[in-house]
């Protein structure tokens, strides 16, 4: 079971349950739907899903999938496969930055900074 993301107005924390672990490194097939974007809106995210250290799929409201391939490789976000962001805007943009955090115990790790949002068509499995 995947757990939904939760956001509040300061802080936010995505994880994918363990389902999602069984094949931390396959990303999944996209084909570019449109031109990348700069920023998603914080409460048309529906969840997240991380896939190895560097990329990760938000699942907004409505169906459409912004694939986020961050610049540099992100320790640990393909194992723990749950981050944390800091925002102050109503959007999650390429210039913010996501903590991986820890779940045994409960702490942070690296901060990566996230790359532009690039709709995508998820190929079906």
């Amino acid at each position: 079971m995947r757990k939904p993301l939760i956001a509040c107005a300061l802080v936010a924390i995505a994880a994918t349950g363990a389902s999602a672990r069984t094949d931390r490194r396959a990303v999944p097939e996209a084909t570019p739907t449109g031109k990348p974007v700069d920023c998603v809106q914080l409460r048309q995210i529906r969840e997240t899903r991380v896939h190895g250290d560097s990329t990760i799929d938000f699942h907004m409201l409505g169906g459409q999938v912004y694939r986020n391939t961050l610049p540099n490789s992100c320790p640990s976000l393909g194992f723990e496969e749950r981050f944390a962001y800091k925002t102050s805007l109503s959007e999650l943009c390429s210039v913010d930055t996501i903590t991986v955090l820890y779940s045994s115990p409960l702490q942070q790790g690296a901060t990566c900074g996230l790359g532009k949002f690039q709709p995508v068509q998820l190929a079906h499995r």
